[in-house]
């Protein structure tokens, strides 16, 4: 569904007509489907569709009209709509009595103003099954790959450009013209995700209805529902568009920006876009949520708390059956205290890659058994719970250690407050915008546009976090200062007591273009995760080659004190996770232990007396790790491991203990 992929790309539309295909004819006898067709059709459109239709709200009255539509491409909004271009007339006085906040929400830039009104002489009556119209896409795309289409995809710059009244001249794109449709677009945008396929195919895939749909204006109250549709047998989206009650020839046909949205706060704060409002007087303060988010987060996950276990300690020579499904750890784990099995009925230690739920049946069953994961762990590995567990220690604003974070689902008000805070105060606004639970950097995204970071709401569950604009550089020889972010390996042993320990090699990724504030979109400048990409240069460099060279380029640094502050913001991430009984905390489970890997970069802070620091800045912390470099480079890494978590043997296996 990429731009200039099929069916995504279509020729706009020319005047005032509601259709961007070729005009359909009004319903007749030679058009309707066949009868015996139409009931063979029925049922599996009605089974294969009928979940999202009804998660959409799209009334069954209108299902089998749907269909015929569908089937052959009916556009007939033209038949029933028409766009109108409203002159600003008001008079000042007029407009003041009204109020700025007031104006309606009406996306397209200049002067211009738009609706869509009912033009057909009998109105439109909500009963008539025939009341359901198919609105085409004018673009879709990727976020990442927007830009590189506006310059590349034929007609599409000038098309969004004129849809959303963006000045533009001239047949080459121009990166001003480009930046201006990319900062209006999310006026326009909307978005839906795919429910199947690889990780990368699951990314949010966002869309600009054609210029009927994109005129279509914002009500509180209003008269049209809309949805997007994907379907199957064409493999095409659509939006439908359906009334909620009966309209009379010449009323507006409208939808709710914020559809679904009962909060007046969050409301107004999803209208920015379109409704510019100041919420800098509002409270940008952001305490620990209480205590039943996190009840309501393991409902959520279905996990299954264990019963207080006592299990008896393995004999000093005791060889352990590990049933795994992580191939690394099958081709490397030589250590002769160690065996594998195939039967996980047998198994002493279950290392599997998935999230283990059942531990209460496991506590109760088999309380011997040792895992590689610990209770409520997701209060680490997850996002939005790792910003709020981390201001256990620095307060409402996050520890030092941890970028100013903000759950978008719950803290999108102070967010937009904190935000015009620091507009207002000349602060720089760079923000990055994570999912709370994907990795490799997917659906990520690097923006100084409130408007971005309020519509990327919509999508997935997502957190908010300030961007590093200051980074630690490091000058590779062959590029010049880039990014790089550092990945450690963490052992956590037990809960109570709390013993951590962590690996002494630790690995770097490098960015592959220098880094500057500016093309917020260009990868290979922004981020350091390239070993997923075959046609990526990845720069490797081992640690120990890394910290003389690091020493060189800031001697007044040294990477022992560096490290040092590293390891402090590892024991507090872990003090604070671990302080509190679970829900609200890790879980004190005897037979549980972990492998986490944390990601971190340095930025350059200022001291009171205004002395430069390097201070570590924790990115995420990630369950089950990829441990392919590791075993690459050190064979002897899950010996280390499986010596150090389930022998209680750390010493000579290259792990120092934190806590």
């Amino acid at each position: 569904m990429e731009a200039g992929s099929g069916p995504a790309l279509r020729p706009a539309e020319n005047g005032n007509s509601a259709r961007t295909r070729p005009p359909e004819p009004a319903p007749s006898s030679e058009r309707d489907p066949d009868p015996e067709a139409g009931a063979r059709a029925w049922p599996e459109f009605a089974a294969l569709h009928g979940p999202a239709l009804r998660a959409s709200g799209v009334p069954e009255r209108y299902w089998g009209r749907l269909l015929h539509k569908l089937e052959h491409e009916v556009f007939d909004a033209g038949q029933v709509f028409g766009i109108m271009q409203v002159q600003e007339a008001e008079d000042e006085s007029a407009e003041a009595a009204r109020g700025e906040q007031e104006k309606p929400p009406n996306p397209g830039g200049g002067g211009l103003c738009y609706k869509v009104i009912v033009t057909n002489e009998a109105g439109l009556q909500a009963a008539d099954p025939n009341s359901i119209f198919l609105i085409d896409h004018a673009w879709t795309c990727r976020i990442q790959h927007a830009r590189q289409q506006l310059h590349q995809v034929p007609g599409l710059l000038h098309r969004m450009a004129s849809l959303m009244g963006v000045e533009f001249h001239g047949e080459v794109p121009s990166a001003e013209a480009v930046d201006l449709v990319l900062e209006e677009m999310w006026k326009f945008n909307q978005t839906y995700q795919l429910a199947h396929g690889s990780a990368e195919e699951k990314v949010p895939v966002w869309y600009i209805m054609d210029e009927f749909g994109s005129r279509i204006q914002h009500s509180d109250e209003p008269s049209f529902a809309t949805a997007p549709f994907f379907y199957m047998p064409q493999q095409v989206a659509y939006t439908l568009l359906w009334p909620l009650r009966d309209l009379a020839t010449g009323e507006e046909v409208t939808r709710d920006f914020a559809y679904g949205e009962a909060d007046p706060l969050i409301r107004k704060c999803r209208l920015l876009p379109w409704a510019p409002a100041d919420l800098t007087d509002l409270s940008s303060s952001t305490p620990e949520p209480p205590d039943r988010h996190y009840q309501a987060i393991l409902e959520e996950i279905k996990e299954k708390l264990p019963l207080p276990i006592s299990p008896a300690p393995y004999p000093h020579d005791h060889i352990f059956k590990v049933y795994t499904d992580i191939q690394q750890v099958v081709g490397h784990l030589t250590h002769p205290r160690f065996t594998f099995t195939q039967s996980e009925a047998d198994a002493d230690i279950l290392y599997n890659f998935s999230h283990f739920k059942d531990y209460r049946r496991l506590s109760q069953e088999r309380p011997n058994v040792l895992l590689n994961q610990f209770p409520c762990e997701s209060l680490l590995t997850v996002k939005d719970c790792l910003a709020s567990i981390a201001r256990r220690t620095g307060g409402p604003e996050g520890p030092a250690w941890l970028p100013r974070t903000f759950n978008l689902r719950t803290e999108l008000p102070q967010f937009v407050s904190y935000f015009q805070q620091r507009q207002q105060q000349g602060e720089d606004n760079h923000w990055i915008c994570k999912p709370w639970n994907l990795a490799r950097s997917l659906d990520t995204h690097i923006t100084r546009s409130l408007h971005s970071v309020i519509r990327h709401r919509e999508s997935t569950p997502k957190v908010v976090s300030k961007y590093i604009e200051n980074p630690v550089l490091f000058l590779r020889e062959d590029v010049g200062k880039v990014k790089f972010d550092i990945r450690y390996v963490l052992l956590l042993r037990s809960v109570r007591p709390l013993r951590l320990f962590v690996y002494d090699v630790f690995w770097l990724r490098f960015s592959n273009r220098p880094f500057a504030l500016d093309d917020l979109d260009d990868y290979e400048k922004h981020f350091t995760v390239m070993n997923y990409d075959p046609e990526v240069v990845l720069k490797q460099v081992h640690c120990d080659v890394f910290i003389p060279e690091f020493e060189r380029q800031y001697p007044e640094f040294p990477w022992s004190g560096v490290q040092a502050e590293i390891f402090q913001a590892f024991k507090e991430l872990f003090q604070v996770a671990c302080a509190r009984p679970p829900p609200l905390g890790l879980c004190d489970y005897p037979s549980s232990r972990a492998v986490y890997a944390v990601d971190l970069m340095l930025k350059w802070d200022s001291r009171p007396d205004g002395k430069q620091v390097m201070r570590p800045q924790i990115l995420e912390v990630n369950f089950n790790p990829d441990c392919e470099r590791a075993c690459k480079y050190h064979p002897a890494f899950f010996n280390d491991v499986f010596s150090t978590l389930y022998l209680d043997e750390p010493g000579g296996h290259h792990v120092t203990a934190l806590l």
